[in-house]
């Protein structure tokens, strides 16, 4: 029997190149290919890349200059490596790729990586690096169903694909020039692999696409079906305890997602939605096709549905042309809605989009001010709403050991990791924790004594939401 191929994979980025990952290890399998932790032993290395942050290709050009020396080392021990760029990067810039780093064998695009197996073949019949971007289809069609083996090592909670590509055209974004048009995968297929998933051990699934609740899967109808029933058939599901989604876009908050979020004890009071800035002037330079008050009232409708529920959100600083004015808009806003958490960046030009054409730049160093002062306001409301945890008693699914020997850790509702000293028989269970004190962003506590269920946390509680 021939010994098994070693497949290292490197991703970047979101949580769809971590999706893509996991696929691409079952598409292999069915080659030979087992995972391995380190690239140096590695038969065949893969690096999922990402487009969205400034500097991209610049990093997969340095990994594939440390790749070109293991490879060397490799073939004087008589053993060959094969290197494959893949993601929105190889999608953007495949040729350069192959003219700049020959060390790489295939480029492929983010819809084709099912076809990694025939575009390795080819490449060891052709001798020479391959770039192979095949016309748009419905790639989850052709992925094989991931393994048993492959589900566990995944743990108790697992992201699932939904809905790939974007058609809003936000003005800085790369990601429907390089993930394509938005496209919906049928009900039936992803209920099948939630199903399969869940006779497997997984309790929470995270439902993912570049614009999630923007979902229009065919249904069992033959109708299109919102997001917002989607959740609900998948809430059914036996096994599954926890269901969130990410990411979202403001306008496709539909009637039916909130009433989701109302009725479903199943879905968590937890939701990403990126508003990227407070000033309606920049939103509409960032063509992002809603105002500040659009996104308020957004926030507000989920707050009235569900009392505990927080949100984090995305921000850029810099945008070209932002003011002084414009910026304070953004901290106005931040300020108003009180986040669990965020992520912002400062501007930084991508090749494709029209904003790379505009000229109207702010300076690193007005950029960088604005950044630190945006961070500080995040962070004292992370703090705050993390700090309110304190003295409560809180549901938490239970994922692992903990580094600490007798601990375990778990996540909260709002994905907060916690830790108690408890049995690991309770991995795979939710659990009533009571939150004793915090440890930079961890929470620490003790199980409740007895079946007791959770205290209700309510968000409006906290100085810093609207409402309060």
């Amino acid at each position: 029997m021939s010994q098994p191929r070693k497949l290292h994979i490197k991703s970047y980025g979101c949580q769809m190149n971590v999706y893509d990952a996991q696929r691409m290890v079952d598409t292999l399998a069915a080659e030979g290919f087992i995972e391995t932790p380190a690239a140096d032993d590695a038969d065949l290395v893969i690096l999922n890349t990402c487009h969205i942050r400034e500097k991209a290709s610049e990093k997969v050009y340095s990994e594939l200059g440390r790749l070109r020396v293991l490879r060397d080392e490799a073939a004087r021990g008589g053993r060959t490596m094969n290197i494959v760029v893949a993601g929105c990067v190889a999608q953007a810039e495949g040729q350069e790729i192959i003219r700049r780093a020959p060390v790489v064998d295939v480029v492929v695009g983010p819809q084709s990586y099912h076809h990694l197996p025939q575009l390795l073949a080819q490449a060891k019949s052709h001798g020479r690096a391959l770039e192979t971007e095949f016309p748009v289809e419905d790639k989850f069609a052709f992925l094989p169903p991931p393994s048993r083996q492959a589900i566990r090592s995944r743990g108790i909670s697992s992201f699932v694909t939904v809905q790939e590509g974007c058609d809003k055209f936000c003005s800085f974004c790369v990601v429907p020039y390089t993930r394509g048009a938005e496209v919906s995968r049928p009900v039936a297929k992803i209920a099948d692999d939630v199903r399969r998933l869940a006779d497997n051990g997984v309790h929470e699934i995270t439902l993912i696409g570049q614009n999630v609740n923007a979902y229009h899967g065919e249904g069992p109808d033959g109708r299109p079906w919102p997001l917002g029933r989607l959740l609900r058939h998948l809430a059914r599901i036996p096994g599954i305890v926890r269901l969130r989604y990410s990411t979202s876009h403001p306008r496709d908050v539909d009637d039916s997602l909130i009433e989701a979020h109302r009725d479903l004890p199943e879905l968590m009071p937890f939701v990403h939605v990126p508003v990227q800035s407070g000033s309606d002037r920049i939103l509409g330079a960032m063509n992002r096709k809603h105002s500040a008050d659009d996104y308020r009232r957004v926030i507000e409708r989920l707050r009235k549905a569900r009392q505990d529920i927080a949100f984090s959100s995305d921000f850029i600083v810099g945008f070209p042309g932002e003011t002084g004015e414009d910026f304070c808009a953004t901290l106005a806003l931040v300020e108003q809605i009180g986040y669990a958490g965020a992520y912002s960046f400062k501007y930084s030009p991508r090749p494709g989009p029209p904003a790379a054409e505009m000229r109207e730049m702010v300076s690193a160093e007005e950029m960088d001010e604005r950044l630190v002062r945006l961070q500080e306001l995040i962070d004292s409301q992370q703090s705050a709403f993390n700090r309110a945890m304190i003295g409560t008693t809180v549901d938490v699914l239970f994922e692992r050991p903990a580094r600490n020997p007798g601990q375990i850790v778990g996540r909260t509702a709002w994905l907060q990791p916690a830790h108690v000293f408890a049995s690991p028989d309770i991995i795979g269970q939710v659990w009533p924790v009571t939150i004793e004190r915090l440890e930079r962003y961890s929470l620490l506590g003790t199980l409740a004594p007895g079946p007791v269920q959770a205290q209700p946390f309510s968000t409006t509680s906290l100085p810093t939401t609207v409402g309060a």
